[in-house]
């Protein structure tokens, strides 16, 4: 069956499909002679220059080399990856060579029966939606152009090449690496089968550090399960620090651009309290300044912080691409979404969980303490939050809006004293516990999202926001 062009679609963070439904060699072909188009369009071919990237997922590799077939054959100079790698390494690349682009082949954290492509602009940021837009409508707008790989490279109009070599010079010169080379922390870092297995290990090899590793083969099917660092798919790391002793656990996602933690004895250490730690870290020990970007729906620990530092705080819609903007037109020291996608100054405005892990661990070589003494340090001075998560999917039509919605006056004893509508709505009360819903964009599922200083209340409070949808899903 022909293949639809109105299903290839741009997210806020790229291309995604269903392996052999639309994301197919033939919509890639389709992709990738638009992409090629728009970036020819005030260019002449030899000013033109585009890294190109893959994961661990199925045909990752083929699809790489068929997008890079196809941009040669438009005369773009192509750098491709000689090896699975994580989306940072693209991003750091495109700016780092001074390239025109990079585009990545993978579908994140979804799913392993998902792939799509991300692209990267010249200074490593996400190529923003007028961008992508532009690119959508010049699907089939011109005849394919395709090379045989071999003729691509020896034309060399293809190089293939290490990506890794100046990436990791660049993570072991941003972090106090023998520092942290010379701690005697012991470390389990699960990797879920992504493509960021070969870079921490390659930085930590040969040192004090104990670095035991999880997940750390490929495996295009992820062990069966998303390859996305939340607490219900990482039950293993848990385990395994609840049984044996490490000093901290680290989980990154599928292409390696969002992290989450484990503690001691199992808890998850969620991304909301790694972007506070982070933020004291780079504040306090390395003494750098700037402001912090965190999204509507991020923790109340990370005001605290800020406050106490005199940092300034900016609050987005969701979605790191609202971060990278600020990072490209402000001072920031670091800024970070929900889902463990942290981005820090000085670097490309991106997301990088190899370089938030590597920067937790020097921020333990700097405390010479484990993670939990310093998490506890932290919540006794500033208090703890319980922040939780729940997906209601909607069994019949999907909610066009949140307007049907009988929104409470009172959040279980505590008033409402104020209603933010920036991205969904967010109900806060006068104690600063809040309650939070959100249509996704792409799935017919409400987020609701809850955080007060009582984990029992921030319970009650999602089953509040579970029953709130309900009805109005069901009138």
């Amino acid at each position: 069956m022909t293949q639809q062009v109105k299903r290839i679609k741009f997210g806020t963070d790229g291309w995604r499909g269903i392996i052999a439904d639309d994301f197919t060699f033939a919509n890639v072909e389709k992709v990738t002679q638009a992409v090629s188009d728009y970036f020819l369009k005030d260019s002449d071919p030899g000013q033109v220059s585009i890294v190109v990237g893959y994961d661990t997922r199925f045909l990752s590799k083929e699809f790489a080399q068929l997008v890079s077939r196809i941009l040669a054959a438009n005369g773009i100079k192509v750098f491709l990856s000689d090896t699975f790698v994580p989306t940072p390494v693209v991003s750091f690349t495109a700016k780092h060579l001074k390239l025109t682009a990079g585009v990545m082949v993978t579908a994140s954290h979804n799913p392993p029966i998902f792939n799509g492509i991300k692209i990267k602009n010249s200074f490593g940021g996400a190529m923003d939606i007028e961008g992508t837009s532009a690119v959508e409508k010049l699907i089939d707008k011109n005849p394919l152009k395709i090379l045989s790989f071999e003729e691509a490279l020896s034309r060399g109009l293809i190089q293939g090449k290490d990506l890794t070599v100046s990436y990791k010079e660049f993570l072991g010169s941003y972090v106090d690496i023998e520092k942290i080379r010379n701690s005697s922390f012991k470390v389990l870092v699960d990797f879920m089968y992504g493509s960021a297995s070969q870079i921490l290990p390659s930085l930590l090899a040969d040192s004090s550090i104990k670095l035991h590793l999880l997940h750390a083969d490929k495996d295009p099917s992820f062990g069966e399960r998303h390859p996305e660092p939340i607490f219900a798919n990482l039950q293993e790391l848990s385990e395994r620090l609840r049984k044996e002793h490490y000093d901290i656990g680290l989980a990154l996602d599928g292409d390696g651009d969002r992290i989450a933690g484990m503690l001691p004895g199992g808890e998850f250490l969620h991304p909301q309290k790694i972007l506070p730690l982070l933020m004291l870290h780079l504040a306090k020990n390395r003494n750098w300044k700037g402001g912090v970007v965190k999204t509507v729906c991020g923790s109340q620990l990370i005001d605290r912080v800020a406050k106490d530092l005199g940092i300034e705080i900016y609050e987005t819609p969701v979605g790191f691409k609202y971060i990278s903007e600020l990072m490209q037109t402000k001072s920031i020291l670091t800024g970070g979404e929900e889902a463990g996608g942290i981005g820090f100054k000085n670097y490309i405005p991106e997301r990088d969980g190899s370089l938030a892990g590597l920067l937790l661990l020097e921020m333990m070589a700097y405390e010479n303490e484990g993670i939990q003494e310093i998490l506890d340090k932290v919540e006794a001075q500033y208090g703890r939050f319980y922040y939780l998560r729940k997906d209601f999917r909607l069994e019949k039509m999907p909610l066009k809006s949140l307007d049907s919605v009988d929104f409470p006056e009172k959040l279980l004893d505590e008033q409402v004293e104020h209603k933010n509508d920036m991205d969904g709505i967010k109900l806060i009360a006068k104690d600063g516990s809040w309650l939070m819903f959100r249509l996704s964009g792409t799935e017919s599922l409400v987020r609701i999202y809850a955080e007060t200083d009582d984990l029992t209340k921030a319970e009650q409070l999602i089953e509040l926001g579970t029953d709130l949808i309900k009805r109005a899903s069901s009138s």
